[in-house]
């Protein structure tokens, strides 16, 4: 064909010229200066101006240039589909390679651009559903039927072993099955909602032609069961222990961990756990039973996090646990003896986990009534000890401590068991029983022993208490206490110990024992000078008026104001005194306390002959004091005196703190020579004491630790037939000796005193409340009456009933009231 030339030109600069109008696009040989289209010269020979370029508009009746090409021939048409089978086959031979683990017949290159080339001429769908057709195949007739084949006779175990085996495999050939169909992974599958991916596929494929076979199944499952159980057993050695975290993850790889395993390992945990109660139960110790139950929790809970167990079964075996061995076994767990056995062992740790166990069901506060029948039970032990009577606030300081303890620690500060100590504490202290060491009165012990206890305090110090005898809830508590002595000053040593005494005070009912006890310690204290800290004095009186309130302090500030104004009295006289020349020569100094009868315990007048020089300087005080306060009277309390003397020794000269009556004693062998003897009759006619009183301070000065007198014959007790000599070998190294301690101690004449007393004056507290009520309502029922009298003096102690019914019999014959019929009284104006 032939074309003619310049047609042809044309028809291609317009087809340009139109394509750059079409988008815009200016020509660059347009921008080159004086040029212009050849083909654009006119016939004259003369070029076209410039703007000549510009294109003319397309005219519709020109019409179109045809274009004619000459051997034109069609494109040969690829046959896609003898490709595809061609292709297949290659990837079914490397597919059978992948199977067998041999090298693949052809590279991955190769097999991938096929499967590609393939996907793009449309046999994507034909290729996953061939693909699909294989792996199901190789699974069933290679994987599966060896299994079966192979491990017909095997144990559980070994069918374990191999199905981990052949899923391990599996995910092997399988990403290199997906590395060659990539790209139909990418583009079909993810296009395709009801397609799986290969991976997916393959996954799927394994599971239910492998996995779901009955033979394969049952033996899987049993064998991961017997693995457990062995595990829980410790027989299971390490290619095991790898092998069971192998199977869990096979198990969670092919989604049938909840479906599959988890149903089947709860129903043998629970069967286990009932095994397990059933042989630990029967053992007779709590303690035993409790720990083993913790253990085995905690082994239980390891062993899921080890294995990767699903959070969903670690919470069902924590309720079988719960339900198994903390549910099924209350009666066990809250045993009252078993628990009973813990406490009185000291077994913080055991009863920890204990109420641990039962928390986890919420019934912690089931241990309340065994707990609070150990502190009742072990607390009157201690209260009611006459032997170790001297020991009780130590005691039971100790034992509050270790039950504030298992509070705190063994039981988390339960709020329910916190009240049930507090109850059973303060039960336990409060209980009365007549015996001899309270002289047959209801009157509760431990106020007088905390009394007691802390005059120990303020007389001595800390070191005058013993230490708190064991430290086994704390082992670290010794250390803090030897740190805190060490550090600290006197003072604040003291405040403590009064903070835990106050702290056994507060559970004292009957405040009225402790108020006279403490009451004629603090006297004596104050009285002999003999308080360790004025500081700690003041403190104490302080934190007993925030605790019982002004009233019941109110006598004990009138002591301290009593001594405040003596010492002023005192200084007043001596200025006197000095003012008129001093003391006559010979006289001794002289120091007064006078002290107001009201607030003050009542001491006994005790005869005694004073020496007249002393007798001299006292009329004379007593002149001085009656001239200065008309109309008061003065009553000299002999037993609560005591002086310095100089007493000249052939080994050295000392100086002796005694007390009155020891001082008139000594003073009698002023008068004879140093190798004469006095006899007890004697002694006695001289001084003018009663027996008891001198037998008992002829004791203190020769059969006592510093024997200033010796007796004859010797022995620790006095006679009336005894007698004494001045002691010429008496030698000690101190120049300032105490001998006066035996004033400083209570008598028992001087306790039962006390005793009796607390106790007439509950008699009339306990009238004057029924009085008070009788009056106010006129009449009422005897029972009734009971509560109200209760309830009235509940400040002081709660009373006997026995105690009430008695002095509504002593008001009855007064004729305060009378009784009428119905078992009612009525009140008598």
């Amino acid at each position: 064909m032939e074309v003619d030339h310049k047609m042809q030109s044309a028809s291609t600069r317009h087809a340009a010229d139109a394509f750059a109008n079409m988008y815009e696009f200016n020509s660059t040989r347009l921008k080159k200066e004086n040029l212009n289209d050849p083909a654009s010269v006119p016939e004259n020979g003369r070029p076209k101006p410039a703007f000549a370029n510009q294109r003319v508009p397309f005219n519709p009746q020109m019409g179109p240039k045809k274009l004619v090409v000459k051997n034109l021939r069609a494109a040969t048409r690829l046959d896609t589909r003898a490709y595809f089978e061609k292709t297949w086959k290659e990837n079914d031979k490397a597919l059978d390679a992948i199977f067998r683990n041999e090298k693949d017949p052809y590279s991955l290159e190769e097999l991938y651009k096929g499967a590609e080339h393939t996907c793009r001429h449309g046999h994507s769908a034909d290729l996953y559903e061939l693909l699909s057709a294989k792996c199901e195949t190789h699974l069933n007739d290679n994987v599966r039927d060896r299994i079966r084949r192979e491990e017909a006779q095997s144990s559980d175990v070994d069918v374990v072993r191999a199905f981990v085996n052949a899923w391990q495999t599996w995910q092997k050939q399988l990403q290199t099955v997906r590395q060659i169909f990539f790209y139909m992974d990418q583009t079909y599958c993810l296009r395709t909602p009801d397609k799986m991916s290969v991976l997916q596929m393959g996954l799927t494929k394994f599971r239910s032609s492998v996995f779901y076979d009955p033979f394969i199944r049952n033996k899987a499952l049993q064998g991961v069961i017997v693995l457990i159980d062995s595990d829980r057993r410790g027989n299971l050695n390490e290619s095991d222990s790898r092998l069971l975290r192998q199977s869990v993850d096979t198990f969670h790889e092919l989604s049938i961990y909840t479906s599959d395993l988890e149903p089947i390992l709860c129903v043998t945990t629970g069967e286990y756990f009932q095994a397990w109660r059933d042989s630990e139960s029967n053992k007779d110790s709590l303690g035993d039973y409790v720990n083993n139950c913790t253990d085995l929790l905690t082994r239980e809970m390891a062993r899921c996090d080890s294995l990767s167990l699903d959070r969903n079964t670690r919470i069902r075996v924590s309720r079988l646990f719960d339900s198994i061995l903390v549910e099924e076994e209350l009666e066990t767990l809250t045993n009252e003896d078993g628990i009973l056995d813990l406490l009185e062992d000291d077994k913080s740790a055991e009863l920890e986990r204990l109420y641990t166990l039962l928390q986890r069901k919420g019934h912690g506060e089931l241990i309340a009534p065994s707990f609070s029948k150990y502190v009742e039970t072990e607390g009157s032990l201690i209260v009611f000890d006459e032997k170790r009577e001297s020991e009780m606030v130590i005691r039971l300081l100790d034992f509050k401590r270790r039950l504030d303890h298992y509070q705190k620690y063994s039981f988390h500060g339960n709020e329910a068991l916190g009240n049930a100590l507090h109850k059973a504490f303060e039960t336990f202290i409060n209980k009365t029983k007549k015996s001899q060491s309270n002289w047959d009165t209801d009157n509760a012990k431990p106020g007088e022993m905390i009394a007691k206890h802390v005059d120990l305090l303020l007389k001595g110090g800390v070191k005058a208490v013993p230490r708190l005898q064991t430290h086994k809830h704390d082992p670290s508590k010794a250390e803090e206490e030897h740190d805190f002595d060490d550090a600290a000053a006197e003072d604040a040593e003291i405040n403590q110990h009064l903070s835990d005494a106050l702290d056994l005070f507060r559970f004292v009912h009957g405040k009225a024992v402790f108020e006279a006890f403490y009451k004629k310690d603090l006297a004596r204290r104050l009285l002999m000078g003999r308080s360790a800290s004025f500081d700690a004095e003041r403190n104490m009186l302080t934190r007993l008026k925030n605790e019982c309130g002004a009233a019941f302090t109110h006598n004990l500030e009138s002591m301290f104001k009593d001594m405040d104004l003596a010492r002023e009295e005192m200084m007043s006289y001596n200025q006197l005194l000095d003012d008129r020349g001093g003391r006559a020569p010979g006289l001794p100094d002289l120091h007064v306390n006078v002290l107001s009868a009201a607030a003050w315990p009542t001491y006994p007048d005790v005869a005694v002959n004073i020496p007249p020089h002393i007798a001299k300087v006292m009329s004379d005080f007593e002149t001085h004091y009656k001239a200065k306060h008309s109309g008061r009277k003065l009553t000299w309390k002999h037993s609560l005196a005591h002086c310095q003397l100089r007493a000249k020794f052939p080994k050295g000269n000392k100086e002796l703190m005694v007390s009155g009556f020891q001082a008139v004693v000594l003073l009698l062998f002023n008068d004879i020579p140093a190798d004469k003897h006095l006899t007890y009759d004697e002694i006695k006619a001289a001084s003018g004491l009663v027996d008891a009183e001198l037998k008992r301070t002829l004791q203190s000065l020769a059969c006592a630790k510093y024997q200033v007198l010796r007796k004859h014959p010797k022995g620790r007790d006095v006679h009336e037939t005894d007698t004494f000599t001045f002691s010429q070998s008496f030698s000690d190294q101190k120049l300032r000796i105490k001998i006066n301690q035996i004033q400083l101690k209570e008598t028992k004449e001087e306790n039962k005193e006390t005793h009796i007393r607390v106790a007439a004056d509950r008699h009339y507290e306990t009238q004057a409340a029924i009085v008070r009520i009788m009056k106010s309502r006129k009449k009422i029922g005897h029972n009734e009456l009971i509560v109200e009298v209760i309830k009235a003096t509940m400040s002081r102690g709660v009373l006997d009933q026995a105690d009430i019914k008695r002095n509504i019999e002593k008001l009855i014959e007064k004729d305060y009231m009378e009784r009428e019929e119905g078992n009612t009284y009525s009140y008598v104006a």
